[in-house]
């Protein structure tokens, strides 16, 4: 186990798989005391599970984060389980379908922006108080590329995106003098479960993709993980206010 977070405790949202799941086994790695949340229970025990099993500690708290009162009592549980919050990887966020923006549906906008955006919101207000109260502390904030430039047929998706990313740099003004830094990451594609199922079932596509990326590969969830870590950790304790893209260069192009 490595000491880098080593007793810092902290919250992943959306961890019940995928770059959550990866980011909760990272900081755990670490040393870190994580609080895995997600409304997934099976997926989010699973995360405990091999967290545990690989020498870390960690436990599961059920939460909604578009529910204000649920991510209140997500904050809460947390305090009095370990005692203090030192940190945050707020994950969670869901996509839109891809349509051009006068073929969508109002519903599929207003879940994208609940769930994506209003949920931040929710964590970064409950958050920062816990965090004042243990003297300082770190959030990222996942976005993605979409909210680094425009992206066609996901009007709703890279709004929701571009939100977190503003939502990021505002509250790390708003919080840089009381000891809190915010930043966000903004993943390319990566090699989640849902991608990979879908590169098999369009594997042309996938490999298509694949080569328009810079780097010529799908990012590991680990990748993503490991730069959420690095802003949460003292390595990075000059930079507050950044929207990091974690994307194999596709965003310089």
């Amino acid at each position: 186990m490595g000491t880098l977070m080593k007793d810092k405790v902290g919250i992943v949202t959306a961890a019940a798989s995928g770059l959550g799941r990866a980011s909760a086994l990272a900081f755990a790695a670490e040393g870190a005391k994580v609080v895995v949340s997600d409304i997934n229970e099976e997926g989010g025990k699973e995360t405990v599970r091999q967290v545990v099993e690989a020498g870390g500690d960690a436990i599961f708290l059920r939460c909604n984060v578009a529910d204000e009162q649920e991510v209140i009592d997500l904050v809460k549980q947390t305090v009095e389980h370990y005692g203090r919050l030192d940190w945050a990887h707020n994950n969670a966020g869901i996509g839109a379908p891809s349509l051009p923006i006068a073929e969508t549906k109002t519903a599929d906008w207003e879940r994208c922006i609940q769930i994506t955006q209003t949920s931040l919101y929710f964590s970064l207000k409950h958050q920062i108080p816990a965090m004042l109260d243990s003297g300082g502390g770190n959030i990222v904030n996942t976005a993605s590329t979409s909210g680094l430039i425009g992206s066609e047929n996901l009007a709703t998706y890279s709004a929701a995106k571009w939100a977190v990313n503003g939502l990021t740099k505002s509250v790390a003004l708003e919080y840089a003098k009381k000891g809190i830094r915010v930043n966000s990451i903004c993943p390319g594609m990566t090699l989640t479960p849902a991608v990979e199922a879908w590169a098999k079932e369009v594997p042309e596509q996938a490999k298509y993709v694949e080569n328009d990326i810079p780097l010529g590969r799908m990012a590991l969830p680990d990748e993503q993980a490991q730069a959420a870590l690095w802003l949460c950790s003292d390595k990075s304790s000059y930079i507050t206010g950044v929207n990091l893209a974690v994307d194999g260069g596709q965003t310089a192009k």
